[in-house]
């Protein structure tokens, strides 16, 4: 008995067999980030709990409670988006543009956790802000992308009324669409972040999916130097530009995962059909042959056909 045969006889349902394949994925996942991340991190550890020993025995003036002080005023500063490194400080993360771009992370669920509001006030509006705003956000992303998706048609069936193609102009223009997509909203992207925040073209690659993939780890966030740095200025444009990126990013990725599903969907709805037509076949002959009185009517036969073979003779 082969394998589809023991899942039709068994009739697992498709939501339990997709159950099981997503935790799975997940679990699978969780392995591989353990065996690649977790030495590395092992190995961090260790070198702070070293660096802090260094530390406290250059500064013996500093015990272990003033270093702790010190900690907190450094993480406290790095909330609200000040350095201590000199005696200058940046504007802090709430100017209007980063209040902005802020706002746009709030509403497509993004939230890199970098920056939040503190204020009973501010949590308050937050919530209520986001609230309205990621159901608005979703229905506008969903028109762009539809309107997206009717600009690729309308490509796509101009072509094929030139060229008679179906399906090559369908293809070319999906090829195309994604090339371009990935041009725009992923290679320009990561050459801009590489020349603007000195990341590494991995570290921008990266950065560009986790943020329109709403994933949004806060690891890197354009717009604010990583160690807050006074010394660091960022020009206006350059927050409008994130945020009108996130938006259509988000919107042609969504295209993107909604082509891959619709993909998904017909490799499932195709095997469906192939092992029903398959089963029901196997099925038919099983019945045919397992049935007594077409047994018997075929031993009827058997028997009168030499009574009329005399007969013609």
């Amino acid at each position: 008995m082969e394998i589809k045969e023991v899942f039709s006889l068994a009739r697992v349902p498709s939501i339990l067999l997709l159950g099981l394949v997503y935790v799975a994925y997940v679990l699978i996942g969780g392995v591989i980030f353990w065996k690649l991340e977790g030495d590395l991190g092992q190995k961090d550890v260790s070198q702070l709990l070293l660096t802090k020993k260094m530390f406290l025995s250059k500064y013996t003036c500093l015990d272990q409670e003033g270093l702790e002080a010190l900690v907190q005023l450094v993480q406290d500063s790095s909330k609200i988006g000040l350095s201590l490194k000199s005696n200058n400080t940046a504007a802090g993360f709430w100017k209007f543009t980063s209040s902005a771009v802020f706002a746009a992370t709030v509403v497509t669920t993004i939230g890199y956790g970098n920056q939040c509001p503190t204020s009973t006030a501010g949590q308050i509006f937050c919530v209520f802000f986001a609230l309205f705003g990621i159901p608005l956000n979703v229905v506008v992303l969903n028109r762009v992308g539809k309107y997206m998706l009717a600009i690729e048609r309308n490509i796509s069936d101009f072509l094929e009324g030139k060229t008679g193609r179906k399906k090559c102009t369908r293809f070319f223009v999906h090829l195309v669409s994604y090339i371009s997509g990935t041009v725009l909203f992923f290679i320009m992207p990561m050459i801009v972040f590489q020349l603007e925040e000195g990341w590494t073209f991995s570290q921008a690659i990266y950065y560009c999916f986790i943020s329109l993939s709403t994933i949004g780890f806060g690891d890197f966030v354009a717009g604010t130097s990583k160690d807050s740095n006074p010394d660091k200025w960022y020009p206006d444009w350059y927050n409008v530009l994130i945020a009108s990126w996130i938006f259509f990013g988000m919107a042609w990725l969504a295209l993107v995962i909604n082509h891959s599903i619709d993909i998904l969907e017909r490799l499932n709805t195709h095997f469906k059909m192939r092992w029903g037509k398959e089963k029901q076949g196997h099925d038919s002959g099983s019945a045919e042959s397992e049935n007594p009185e077409t047994q018997v009517e075929e031993e009827d036969e058997n028997k009168k056909s030499p009574m009329n073979q005399q007969a013609t003779q």
